[in-house]
Formats: structure tokens, sequence, C-alpha cells
């Protein structure tokens, strides 16, 4: 996720990776909405960029690693709801770091 954010890694790893991410989009996409897993997206790729201040990548890296959460405050499995609080989180960031989101 760059250098600048090395201080960031949370343990363990292998629960906050990126494997992990494409594997939870993988295997929850249609449970979780297009929605859901669009803004992900968005957040993932402007994370990448080097142009995104670091500020941001916090944000981004906070609400991604809320994503990743094995156990969050509605569990994933639950019908219908189970997303409802990785989305609320999802679009917080996405609205915090808006002006860094690019059609590239």
């Amino acid at each position: 996720m760059g250098e600048e954010l090395e201080f960031f890694r949370i343990q363990p790893r292998e629960v906050y990776s990126e494997a992990a991410f494409w594997d939870k989009l993988r295997r929850f996409a249609c449970r979780a909405g297009q929605e859901l897993v669009e803004k992900a997206l968005w957040l993932y790729y402007v994370l990448q960029s080097p142009t995104t201040p670091v500020w941001a990548k916090r944000v981004i890296v906070g609400a991604l690693a809320y994503f990743l959460l094995p156990i969050d405050l509605v569990t994933d499995l639950a019908p219908l709801v189970g997303f409802s609080d990785d989305l609320s989180v999802l679009l917080l960031a996405v609205g915090t770091v808006a002006a860094h989101i690019t059609p590239d």
C-alpha cells in the first residue's frame, strides 16, 4: 500500500491484505451488492494512486480495513442487512476523499 503508510500495517497481515480484499469481494460480491463493490473498488484504486494525499489514504485504509474485518457491528452473513454497516463506512470514506476519485 505504499511506503508512506508502512506504519499502518495491522496484524494479522493475512486478514488485512490485498489478497484478502480480492477474496472477500469474490466471495461476497453478489450478497454485498453492486453499490458496495463499486465503492470498495473506487477506494482501492484511489489508494493505489501516487497522487492521493496521505490523509486520504489513511481514511481509505480505515474504511477498507473495516470492510475486511471478520467480525463487525452487523454480521455480513445476516440476510438483507449484513453489509449495511460496511456500505455506510465505505460511503463515508468516499464522501471524505471524493475530490481524489477520478475516472482514471
